[in-house]
């Protein structure tokens, strides 16, 4: 699957400090169909949880904000 970055996905990764290479890992690791698709999931490294916002289309996804939940995971 081909992963792209907005600007603002890769405004937000740098400015919370998550690297490209996490947020690929995790959306590889994902088996997703098309449409869109919100991730939530604890990386260590990472105070909070990390919220991916991501759109598939045509076999490639592309990564739309990328940030750290500030207040978790609501049950």
């Amino acid at each position: 699957m081909d992963i792209n970055f907005t600007r603002h996905a890769k405004r937000r990764a740098k400015l919370y400090g998550i690297s490209l290479e996490t947020i690929t890992g995790i959306v590889a690791d994902m088996n997703l169909r098309e449409g869109s698709h919100t991730i939530t999931k604890k990386v260590s490294g990472l105070r909070f949880s990390l919220k991916i916002v991501l759109v598939v289309k045509d076999a490639a996804a592309t990564i739309i904000t990328a940030y750290p939940l500030k207040r978790g995971i609501k049950k």
